[in-house]
């Protein structure tokens, strides 16, 4: 084996590669199909609840809704920050 075969075994060919991307693409997409038409608002309703307490980014919170046999699970994530400022003064009105 020659040096220059060492690194053309190591290589993935590039018709490899968009395949395993595109199955990944058409697996969120599948993924995306399933989910309650309702999650969208219930997501930017909750970041603006959690804005109103934390300084927090549009993407920190992402929602899963997963099914089985008998159940439905909600699953909630929110990202907060590490260097917690002072809570946010919530005024009535």
């Amino acid at each position: 084996m020659s040096l220059l075969d060492y690194f053309r075994v190591s290589r993935r060919n590039s018709a490899a590669i968009a395949k395993e991307r595109l199955q990944i693409l058409v697996a969120h997409e599948r993924a995306e199909r399933n989910r309650p038409s309702y999650l969208p608002m219930m997501q930017k309703e909750l970041l603006e609840v959690v804005q109103k307490y934390v300084d927090v980014d549009q993407n920190a919170i992402t929602i899963n809704v997963e099914k089985d046999d008998r159940h439905e699970i909600l699953e909630l994530n929110i990202l907060l920050p590490e260097d917690q400022p002072q809570p946010r003064k919530v005024g009535r009105g």
